[in-house]
């Protein structure tokens, strides 16, 4: 593990009644809101992120420290359907992603970036799953 902060911008974030969002308060602290360069799309009940180089293009999720990251990461991976054992192309990869936070700091965490055809996904124009 090269970080031990997690970005998630959709069904992770506090304020879910998910299990995997309850999962994750229990074993990783809070640090703030925070954004990355990418676009989100609608998969279905859940976002799906991708990457943008695009000033105007910004996701805004919540920045988490993972207390055991390295058994935390392996839980995730199996929500996310993504790792070892997956058939390829799995739904999202875990990346290390450059995220802003809101006093202005540049961290490294890692997040899920959406793998699959968004061709006919509908796009979250404000970069907030909360708002769609």
């Amino acid at each position: 593990m090269t970080s031990d902060l997690l970005f998630v911008y959709g069904t992770l974030m506090r304020g879910f009644d998910h299990p995997m969002a309850r999962l994750l308060s229990m074993h990783a602290d809070f640090l703030g809101e925070a954004t990355c360069r990418g676009r989100l799309v609608l998969v279905k009940h859940y976002p799906g992120l991708l990457l943008s180089d695009a000033p105007s293009d910004l996701v805004h999720g919540e920045l988490f420290r993972m207390r055991a990251g390295d058994e935390l990461l392996r839980e995730l991976d199996m929500y996310e359907a993504c790792g070892e054992g997956f058939p390829e192309p799995t739904e999202y990869l875990r990346k290390l992603i450059g995220v802003l936070t809101a006093d202005g700091a540049v961290m490294q965490a890692w997040t899920y970036i959406y793998n699959w055809p968004v061709t006919d996904l509908p796009r979250i124009e404000s970069g907030r799953f909360l708002d769609h």
